[in-house]
């Protein structure tokens, strides 16, 4: 694939935050399919971005399945189509949600990384968001999703507090028994990430 890095040699990223059930797993060349999960607010798509510019691998934002132009929300059997269909490709950095295609992107992924930092600090950061970007555009979103500070960002708020732990259960769940194959790497703090990035960085 044209602009594709490999890494060269052996990745050996260092087991920061908790590692669940001990399968962080290294030693093995080549990493072409990255799986970033979180809550809104947590990093995903600033860590993909980074990841894609480490790695040269093509980073897919899911909130570009999730939405259409103007928030229009996707059909959900569209939505389950596109996101098995980019799984099946052979090299990516997949970040976001869409909770029903999690074992089967877990299953093609070679490492996830878990974004689970404080819900207060995640509020914190959607707030700072939506008011910079507020009636403008992100790279992340689908063009013409316009980002509001309005009534519409406070009712979002309330959802990632109401959906704190029923969000980290679904993560929880669906990383009890990790594949063998899989790196894991779960990030309870900024610091963590950092210390993450700076490990990654120096493969």
């Amino acid at each position: 694939m044209r602009g594709l890095l490999r890494f060269a040699g052996v990745v050996a990223v260092a087991c920061v935050g908790l590692s669940l059930k001990g399968k962080i797993k290294k030693g093995r060349g080549g990493m072409d399919r990255i799986m970033i999960v979180g809550g809104a607010g947590s990093g995903k798509s600033t860590l993909a971005r980074w990841l894609g510019a480490q790695t040269g691998l093509p980073v897919r934002h899911l909130d570009h399945v999730h939405w259409m132009p103007h928030w229009t929300p996707r059909p959900q059997e569209e939505r389950l189509a596109m996101v098995r269909a980019f799984e099946q490709e052979a090299c990516w950095i997949i970040e976001g949600g869409i909770s029903d295609t999690y074992p089967t992107r877990l299953a093609r992924a070679q490492m996830v990384i878990w974004l689970d930092l404080p819900v207060g600090q995640r509020l914190r950061r959607v707030l700072r968001r939506s008011w910079r970007y507020r009636d403008g555009g992100r790279a992340d979103l689908p063009e013409g999703c316009v980002e509001r500070f309005d009534r519409e960002t406070f009712a979002f708020l309330k959802w990632i507090w109401d959906d704190r732990e029923k969000g980290r259960g679904r993560i929880l769940e669906n990383l009890a028994e990790p594949p063998a194959h899989l790196e894991v790497h779960h990030l309870r703090s900024s610091a963590e990430v950092a210390t993450f990035q700076h490990s990654f960085a120096q493969v």
